[in-house]
This record gives structure tokens, C-alpha cells and sequence, in this order.
């Protein structure tokens, strides 16, 4: 198949890239580049792999030629990311991948994926699943939302259209980020060792490991229209629900460090725990790798230099030296810009 990654350069899009061209498919990768093409080098020269480095707001949509499957990862990724500048976050995250949705289908896409997040489910109290009322708490969290809300009406028996509802992400990526909870946890105890914990520690949040997201778009992919088309999923486990402070003790123990708890801010806002039983039952979706897996994975790529920290790894602190850097010019003049 021919299949558009929008976003394919970052922490998922590349795992995500590698993986269907390892699968015989021909890759698309849409992508401002910001961190780089780095995250792409060892599949930079395949031949089924095109380059595109543009924004979903305004991209040509001649792109969409010939795509089979539109997986929409274009985004500024996290919560303190989309708190930079609430508006441009909502012109991205909203707007634009709306305009991806409905240029998708006008150019006879037969499949759009969209990268939404459990992050809308904020602050809640039991298990929260698809039919369970949202509370989005911050603009990122809103922005896909209102995606959700505007792509799924475009489903028809010609357009499959899921939206899938990620857990927060962990692992190794050659994009590779330390700004989410437990790539950062390791990154601590190889520093320090210490563990960073958001106080108070005793809230609630789910876990999928990167290659794992690779595996539920590609399951999407391929799954029967009927069961998908139209629906929100949940994607993650329901074992891998944690409290943050015990999934730190987790993440030391498996990499049998003494540490201490550095912890830092202030109470969390947000705690939910999700149930993935939908995702599960409707695609046959189980994880394969766990937070410990995951730890000892990055542990190991930090101690041999495979890995390196860097600003590039930390989301909002490389879009500030964007800001910052004489790389930040008005879009007014150039359609090569950040925030």
C-alpha cells in the first residue's frame, strides 16, 4: 500500500515509518523537520520512502495522489508544548489535521488515522472507556478533542475514518524524547540517580510503548471496515494503568539502581485510568512490551552513547531555542515556521 505519515520524523512517525517499510509498503513522510531528519537516517535511502518537508496547513494536497491510508501524527505533542501558544496549538493540532481529513477523502484516501490522546479524559475518578464523558484540561487536550469531533462525521462507506486515543508513550525512538514520564524516570537514574515524580505521585496514568503504537496503526490498517469505521478507540492496556510514584519504584527496581524520589512541581491536574477492552476485543491488540522492557532499553542505549541527551530531546525546550534562534522568521514571508 501507499501510505501518508504526517509527523513522520518524530518520536512515533519514525518507529512508525521503519516499521511499514520493513512491511514491503510504499511511505510518504510529511514533516516540518524541526528536530531533524535524523530520527529517518538508516532508511533515508530506501526507495519506497518519499520526503515531504512541509505543514499540514498548507502542504500541496497533490501529496494525497495514489495514498491508500492517511496515518495524521502532525502535531505540537504534548500538553506543555501546546501551552506555548494556545492559538497556534489549535491552528495546528485542530485546524490542520482537519484539513488533512477532508483533503484526504476528497482525493479518494481510503483510510485516515487520527493520533488523538487519552489526555482528554483530565482529571476522573474510576475506569473511564470510549462512551465515558471527556474533561479536557488543556489546550492539546481540546485540540484533539475538536479533531475527533470534526473527522469522524467524514466517515462514509468510501472513507474509513478512527480516531485512536494513544496512552502516554514510552521507549526508545531515534527521535527520541525525554519530556514524557518514564523515558525521563530513566534519564534521571542514569544522571543522578535520581527519579523525577510530579507530585503527589498518586495519580493515575496509562502506558504503551512506542513500538506497541506502531502496531495498533497497523492493525487499524488492516482491520475490516465495518469494525473501525467511525469509532473511537482506546489504545493501550489495562495493565499498564500505574499510579506515577509506584511506576517509578517499578522502573528503578528493573533497572536494580539505588535512587532516590526528585520530586518537583505541584499536584498533577490530570488522573485518569482507562479501560483498553474495546481496541483489544475489536483488533485482537496486545501489547508486547512493558514499562520495565522499555526502562532497560533506554538505560542500555544511554550507556552505550547510542543515546544522547540533548535539547532536541526535550520537546518545549528545543521550540523555545527555536523561538529563540534566528530560525524563527514571520510566516507572513516564509511557510517554514514554528509558533
Amino acid at each position: 500500500m501507499q501510505i501518508l505519515v504526517t509527523g513522520g520524523a518524530g518520536y512515533i512517525g519514525s518507529v512508525l515509518v521503519k516499521e511499514l517499510l520493513a512491511d514491503g509498503h510504499k511511505v510518504k513522510c510529511l514533516d516540518r523537520f524541526f528536530f531533524g531528519k535524523e530520527s529517518l537516517a538508516e532508511v533515508l535511502s530506501n526507495p519506497n520512502l518519499e520526503l515531504y518537508k512541509d505543514d499540514i496547513r498548507w502542504f500541496d494536497p497533490k501529496v494525497l495522489k495514489n495514498v491508500d491510508v492517511v496515518m495524521d501524527l502532525a502535531a505540537l505533542s504534548n500538553d506543555p508544548a501546546g501551552e506555548l501558544d494556545p492559538a497556534k496549538t489549535l491552528d495546528i493540532n485542530y485546524l490542520g489535521r482537519i484539513r488533512v481529513a477532508r483533503l484526504s477523502k476528497e482525493y479518494g484516501v481510503k483510510r485516515y488515522i487520527l493520533a488523538s490522546s487519552c489526555s482528554i479524559y483530565g482529571f476522573q475518578d474510576g475506569i473511564i472507556d470510549e462512551t465515558s464523558s471527556i474533561n479536557p484540561l488543556t489546550t492539546y487536550a481540546k485540540a484533539n478533542r475538536k479533531a475527533e469531533e470534526d473527522v469522524l462525521p467524514l466517515a462514509d462507506s468510501k472513507f474509513t475514518v478512527t480516531a485512536l486515543r494513544f496512552a502516554t508513550v514510552y521507549g526508545y525512538s531515534g527521535r527520541m524524547r525525554f519530556d514524557l514520564a518514564i523515558n525521563g524516570m530513566v534519564l534521571g537514574l542514569y544522571k543522578n540517580p535520581k527519579i523525577p515524580v510530579m507530585r503527589d505521585g498518586k495519580q493515575w496514568r496509562p502506558f504503551i510503548h512506542v513500538k506497541d503504537v506502531a502496531t495498533a496503526y497497523k492493525r487499524v490498517m488492516n482491520h475490516q471496515q465495518d469494525k473501525i469505521n467511525g469509532q473511537i478507540f482506546n489504545v493501550g492496556s489495562d495493565e499498564q494503568n500505574y499510579q506515577i510514584l509506584p511506576l517509578a519504584e517499578m522502573v528503578g527496581k528493573s533497572l536494580d539502581i539505588n535512587y532516590e524520589i526528585d520530586w518537583y512541581g505541584s499536584a498533577d491536574s490530570r488522573s485518569y485510568k482507562v479501560s483498553f477492552k474495546k481496541f483489544k476485543d475489536t483488533v485482537d491488540f496486545k501489547p508486547a512490551y512493558t514499562p520495565r522492557e522499555g526502562a532497560r532499553e533506554i538505560y542500555e542505549a544511554l550507556k552505550t552513547g547510542k543515546l544522547v541527551e540533548s535539547t532536541k530531546t526535550k520537546t518545549v525546550e528545543w521550540y523555545k531555542h527555536l523561538i529563540n534562534s534566528a530560525e524563527l522568521v514571520s510566516e507572513v514571508s516564509v511557510r517554514n515556521t514554528i509558533l
